[in-house]
């Protein structure tokens, strides 16, 4: 389906998260208008089954088609790995996860092929960072560390709490234990804790972020596709809007604190009647 190019991209997480790839976005490609729904309700997504996380992710998408959307991220690690095949099979306009592109720049970043994966139980359980390295680098060891405290600690405003570090300090032991040269931030709440990350892991250790590299993937699709938007959102009067299914305030003061323009409101929807 074609839509004209001043069509906002539709962004979508478990919570809070994916601001950090919403960030990117904003950051690397600011003519894009954004449309975010983060399902503050229901979060986490880590804990959740395959079944429930793609019956979530098609309320989001059938919500965020009608602020037609010209593309969609899914800004979710778990969401990625449990639903991204069913959506883009579903849907007519472009669909894009996080796992992939950070999976190919851990794979080409890492000097000795030691790689290191964080993330919510699901996105752990599912493998999905370790089968799509290997396919791309062999050679690759692939060590996978589930971390279900990050999400709610980053949720909580935690963190820069030491109670956060004395927790990433348990859970990245066996990081550091193993050797590894790269780590992915395998879940878009962990760029929040990249200092506390960075100061236990040390300087040599390699922090792939996701976002990021999703961003620049993002860029790339809209060029190629010829769908990038050739204005300028300076005339825009509001070129980012944000929904969530609970805690709206709480949500749109977190979200005022890490992106780099001003929030003014976030709406609450139901978002199960879609």
């Amino acid at each position: 389906m074609n839509k004209p190019r001043e069509a906002p991209i539709g962004v979508f997480d478990s919570g809070i998260g994916g601001l950090t790839v919403a960030r990117e976005i904003m950051r690397q490609i600011p003519q894009e208008r954004i449309v975010y729904f983060g399902d503050t309700a229901r979060l986490p997504y880590g804990s959740k089954s395959r079944n429930t996380i793609i019956r979530y992710s098609r309320q989001i998408v059938r919500f965020l088609r009608t602020r037609q959307v010209k593309a969609i991220v899914v800004a979710c690690n778990t969401a990625s790995a449990y639903a991204l095949d069913t959506l883009q099979q579903e849907s007519d306009i472009p669909i894009i996860g996080v796992v992939k592109p950070g999976a190919r720049m851990a794979a080409k970043a890492s000097p000795g092929g030691n790689i290191g994966v964080i993330g919510t139980a699901g996105t752990v359980g599912s493998h999905i960072y370790r089968d799509y390295i290997q396919s791309l680098r062999p050679d690759a060891k692939v060590f996978e560390k589930a971390c279900p405290l990050f999400v709610p600690l980053v949720e909580e405003g935690w963190r820069k709490d030491p109670v956060t570090e004395i927790v990433a300090r348990r859970y990245l032991e066996e990081m550091i234990e193993r050797k590894v040269d790269t780590l992915i931030l395998g879940c878009t709440h962990y760029p929040l804790l990249r200092s506390t990350v960075r100061k236990i892991m040390g300087d040599d250790v390699i922090l792939i972020n996701p976002a990021y590299e999703t961003a620049i993937e993002l860029r790339e699709l809209l060029k190629r596709e010829g769908m990038e938007n050739q204005g300028h959102n300076k005339t825009d009067e509001n070129p980012y809007e944000f929904f969530v299914s609970d805690e709206a305030e709480r949500f749109r003061a977190f979200a005022d604190s890490i992106l780099p323009v001003d929030i003014t409101t976030a709406r609450q929807i139901q978002i199960e009647e879609y």
